[in-house]
């Protein structure tokens, strides 16, 4: 459930501020919502050395042997020796870059020495090197002395002698590196060796990493009291505080306040959308919590803990749509397993699997679904347990399975509209969820009329008529009655071709149920046409059913994700009006 919350407001002296946030932290059972924005010199300094820290951490690696603590100062020192090298490093392999660009250059002309060249020139020899085509190179004229020095495909690299400084070939030409080639690799090997120094020390202070986090954690505290400290508000010499508090917690509050000398106010909250949301629940129904997480979704304060009814109906789609019993045999036994070899692993996600793989073998053993294999579940015992209404393997069951959807769906939105009329028992709007549960039902048979052919019950007409009237009437109940009837009659055309849509979109259950027991019976055929009367065939026919099965589980699981959570979280939260607008409850603590 979602626990209720005070607003409290609690006020202290100037010259008392930080201690009485000091002590506050230590109670760690406020939510603290800041009266203006937190700006400070302090707060700036912080969110830098956090940046840095962050930046460090991103650098270094895990290191294997964890060093001895370190003390804050040190830590620090760390951080600005680790960006420092990272920086180092970052210009060392630019400038390698470039002296690996030049040293390219001599891959292709050959170690050509600038001094050299420059002797000739005092000599009355001129070189010119150029890059042009082999076309362009035959229209040259015969007295032009130029020697080819490397070919690639259609393109040339000459050199052009001449006597005269002045002459020219009008090809792309080539300047020769004023660095000489023994040069280069020495500068080269001494910036690889710098490169590796500085791997090096990385290298060693990434075994500072368990302090550095330690540090950051420190850090993130300081950060977060600087905010509160300098969020509070201000009247002369006094300075206040605003926050939420469970209201099993205001009694510790109140104490700590009496003995400390603070003033207080405690209130209903007078934003719903200020309020965080914490719930708590029993332990065995916290199970389904690892998948709000998957989500990221938290309902409003002023919303509702659907969490039994998405544990509930999650882990009936969850059955239909792995759909075999197998499979959910299969599952547990994995998961019992990885749970025996994890040891330090939160126990709900295994849990929430049990009971999912359990409500999948029991679907799977009412529906003589085994792994696709219609013998199987003819054994004696097996067959005792299929329900034959509902047996994947007759094909005459269809029609049922579907109506069985549009009643599950209506069954699950009927619940929304139900909680929601008990919540407002008191008010016309309970009167208006009655009418949309009519509508619902009204809807339910004549989807099964247009979709499955049934027979349209003559109270259904009812269902509809009463329920659209109930809607009109009280879904805007106000002093002006002709203006909430208009308001009303001009949404309420939309809403039930909507919740028409949602009954329907419940046929998804059954779409890829069945699909699931018709893929895995493939599979099956394939693999038993290719037969087990050699070793090869064997092979070949235990590959096919082991890549086929896990397909279809990997398949069906992803159907879990699209489907499963998409029937709870859109059609079932639709009818409950929730926007899932919730911000965690995070009390302000050591």
């Amino acid at each position: 459930m979602i626990v209720k919350m005070q607003k409290v407001t609690l006020l202290v002296g100037a010259q008392h501020r930080e201690d009485a946030l000091n002590k506050l932290r230590k109670l760690g059972v406020i939510h603290v919502h800041y009266v203006k924005n937190p700006v400070s010199k302090d707060i700036t300094s912080l969110e830098n050395e956090l940046s840095d820290l962050e930046k460090a951490l991103s650098v270094i690696g895990e290191g294997k042997k964890p060093s001895k603590n370190v003390g804050t100062d040190e830590a620090s020192a760390y951080v600005k020796e680790i960006l420092s090298l990272s920086q180092q490093k970052t210009d060392a392999l630019q400038k390698l870059e470039e002296l690996e660009e030049k040293r390219n250059w001599f891959d292709y002309w050959g170690a050509i020495s600038r001094d050299s060249v420059e002797d000739l020139e005092k000599a009355g020899i001129f070189i010119h090197l150029y890059v042009t085509n082999k076309n362009a190179l035959k229209k040259l004229p015969e007295d032009k002395i130029v020697y080819v020095v490397r070919e690639e495909k259609n393109t040339v690299y000459v050199v052009f002698i001449s006597t005269d400084p002045n002459e020219r070939l009008d090809f792309k030409e080539e300047l020769i590196p004023e660095i000489e080639i023994a040069t280069l690799e020495e500068n080269i090997a001494q910036i690889k060796k710098e490169i590796t120094h500085i791997e090096r020390r990385l290298n060693e202070l990434s075994k500072k990493r368990d302090h550095l986090i330690a540090y950051r954690d420190d850090l993130i505290k300081k950060l977060e009291f600087s905010k509160v400290k300098y969020s509070m508000g201000e009247e002369e010499t006094i300075y206040y505080l605003q926050g939420f508090c469970p209201n099993e917690s205001i009694s510790e509050v109140k104490k700590t306040a009496h003995r400390e000398g603070w003033a207080y106010i405690f209130e209903d909250p007078d934003n719903p959308h200020e309020v965080p949301t914490l719930i708590r629940n029993p332990k065995w129904l916290r199970i389904i919590d690892p998948v709000f997480k998957f989500m990221g979704t938290l309902p409003g304060y002023n919303e509702y803990d659907i969490s039994f009814w998405f544990l509930l109906f999650f882990s009936i789609f969850f059955a239909m749509l792995i759909g075999d019993a197998g499979y959910g045999l299969l599952i547990l036994l994995l998961s019992l397993f990885a749970q025996k070899k994890i040891k330090n692993a939160p126990k709900e996600p295994f849990f929430l699997i049990y009971v999912l793989s359990g409500t999948t073998i029991i679907w799977g053993a009412i529906t003589g679904t085994w792994f696709g294999f219609e013998k199987i579940a003819q054994l004696p015992f097996l067959n005792f347990l299929v329900i034959d209404k509902i047996n994947s393997f007759i094909d005459t069951n269809q029609l049922f399975m579907m109506h069985l959807c549009f009643l599950i769906g209506v069954i699950q939105l009927t619940v929304a509209h139900g909680i929601t009329a008990l919540r407002y028992i008191n008010s016309p709007i309970t009167l208006s969820q009655i009418g949309w549960i009519g509508i619902l039902w009204g809807l339910f048979f004549v989807a099964g009329k247009l979709v499955l052919n049934k027979p349209l019950p003559g109270f259904s007409l009812v269902f509809l008529v009463g329920g659209i009237g109930l809607v009109v009437l009280f879904s805007n109940f106000q002093k002006n009655i002709v203006k909430g009837i208009l308001i009303s009659l001009g949404d309420i055309p939309l809403k039930v071709i909507s919740s028409f849509s949602d009954i329907v979109s419940y046929l998804r259950l059954f779409a890829v149920g069945y699909a699931t027991v018709i893929v895995a019976s493939n599979f099956n055929n394939m693999a038993a046409q290719t037969g087990f009367h050699s070793i090869i065939n064997s092979f070949i026919a235990a590959l096919i059913l082991l890549g086929g099965h896990s397909l279809n589980i990997l398949l069906g699981l992803m159907a879990v994700i699209v489907h499963g959570i998409r029937l709870n979280m859109l059609e079932f939260s639709g009818h409950l009006n929730m926007q899932w607008s919730g911000k965690p409850y995070e009390p302000f603590k050591e």
